[in-house]
């Protein structure tokens, strides 16, 4: 299953997906890949990683040329390496990817810190100021996803941009299920239908988990802005506060409630059914959208053109030996 995270900034997303990721990573027989798509890359430090290693990982936005030559594999349909987008979709030929493989990808690009293998889309640099837009640097967890087929007991958690900047892509649509980390305040709320209000249109799972909850009168806020949509709720928490010091606790320490949350997350997780005609139809909606907007005009071809008619990654895994 491929979960999102997201929220306002500040509402503890990053701390929330790493919290996650770490509970995860703690249960026998799974396989997890864990993502930092935000802009702000903090999910390495969440994980326990010194911070002066966590700028030394190598960033996926700086390799998007490699992650597309290699997934491209001998795909009819696209011509050459430079001809494919962010949102170009698999099709006959195209490599896929597992959750859990030896590939060149994820030997250059997948390390392992505080025992979750992660992979980081990198910062903003000096030389992106002015002129790029930080999309350009998720194009290759775009890809990725669009590629990545996740199987019984695969896990892929993506941290990703704060608010309702997600929706510049079509990332937003890559997952299973996707965690709303909303604290208890006006403008927690706010975010929280702010992104409700365009994630329902394209049939988007969200559920709702409640940050930084003090008392009853929280949780019965929550519940009153955001209904069914809240799933569970994570306390103040010593083990939070002492990871966000430096001092890295075993997932065992975390208070007994708030591991009860996380357990709730994930049967959550594991009761959605995976859709992959509708995967599939909207990786070719958004591929045609940026087609049509600019990738047309750069390439001088048609790349609608690269999207195989009743392709999906289910049918792919079925026929492949």
């Amino acid at each position: 299953m491929k979960a999102a995270f997201v929220g306002k900034g500040g509402s503890g997303k990053t701390t929330l997906a790493g919290l996650f990721c770490r509970f995860l990573a703690a249960q026998d027989g799974r396989s997890l890949l864990a993502v930092d798509a935000d802009i702000n890359q903090h999910l390495a430090v969440a994980l326990g990683a010194d911070p002066d290693e966590a700028v030394r990982l190598p960033a996926l936005g700086d390799h998007l040329e490699t992650v597309k030559d290699y997934l491209r594999g001998d795909n009819p349909r696209i011509a050459a390496t430079s001809a494919m987008l962010k949102t170009t979709p698999p099709g006959p030929g195209s490599r896929l990817l597992r959750v859990a493989e030896p590939n060149p990808l994820y030997d250059r690009l997948v390390h392992r810190v505080g025992g979750v293998r992660l992979a980081v889309t990198g910062p903003f640099a000096a030389g992106d100021l002015g002129v790029a837009c930080y999309h350009s640097k998720v194009g290759a967890v775009e890809l990725m996803l669009n590629h990545l087929v996740d199987g019984a007991g695969d896990y892929v958690v993506v941290d990703m941009t704060a608010g309702a900047d997600s929706f510049a892509s079509g990332l937003f649509t890559r997952f299973d299920l996707t965690f709303l980390v909303c604290e208890p305040t006006v403008r927690g709320v706010g975010v929280y239908r702010q992104y409700v209000g365009y994630a329902r249109d394209y049939g988007v799972r969200v559920a709702v988990v409640g940050n930084k909850v003090d008392d009853a009168d929280d949780v019965a806020f929550l519940r009153e802005e955001v209904g069914e949509d809240l799933l569970c709720w994570i306390g103040r928490s010593g083990f939070v506060k002492a990871a966000e010091r430096g001092r890295f606790l075993p997932i065992e320490a975390l208070e007994p409630a708030n591991a009860s949350a996380l357990a709730t997350m994930r049967t959550a997780l594991d009761g959605c059914t995976k859709d992959w005609e509708r995967y599939a139809a909207q990786a070719a909606e958004f591929h045609a959208r940026n087609a049509v907007a600019w990738g047309n005009a750069r390439t001088g071809a048609d790349l609608a053109e690269q999207i195989e008619p009743g392709f999906t990654l289910a049918t792919a895994t079925a026929a492949a030996p």
